[in-house]
């Protein structure tokens, strides 16, 4: 009787992953008493799975659009509070220009991200064999 699993997601582990050569040098000094410099290099091999690769950076893309929305509304919270409370108004503008500052940031990460995960599903193209 043949076995059959059935599992909640597909993995391809039977698949063969890509392999990219890394080059590691490394400098050391001589301790041998006679001092001087040394130099080798290492060559390993490291399998790269870019589906996986392009998965952590869609989730990284969305988290930082997540930050960029979360940091957006918090800053509209404060100029809110700013007209409301005249009396810390300052407290409130500060940390609105901060919240802003923040957006952007988180905006930029997600951006980042974005042009990650294209160079990674590009990558992934490339090395299908």
């Amino acid at each position: 009787m043949a076995e059959h699993h059935h599992h909640l997601f597909h993995h391809k582990k039977d698949e063969e992953k890509p392999v990219d050569a890394v080059a590691y040098s490394e400098t050391t000094y001589g301790s041998d008493g006679m001092g001087g410099y040394s130099e080798s290099t290492t060559v390993a091999a490291v399998a790269v799975d870019y589906e996986k690769e392009e998965k952590q950076h869609k989730t990284r893309e969305h988290l930082g659009e997540l930050g960029a929305i979360a940091a957006g509304a918090f800053a509209l919270h404060e100029k809110h509070k700013a007209k409301k409370d005249p009396e810390n108004a300052h407290k409130h503008k500060i940390e609105e220009e901060i919240a802003a500052a923040v957006a952007v940031g988180s905006g930029g990460y997600a951006f980042h991200e974005h042009h990650e995960k294209k160079e990674a599903k590009e990558e992934g193209k490339h090395h299908h064999f």
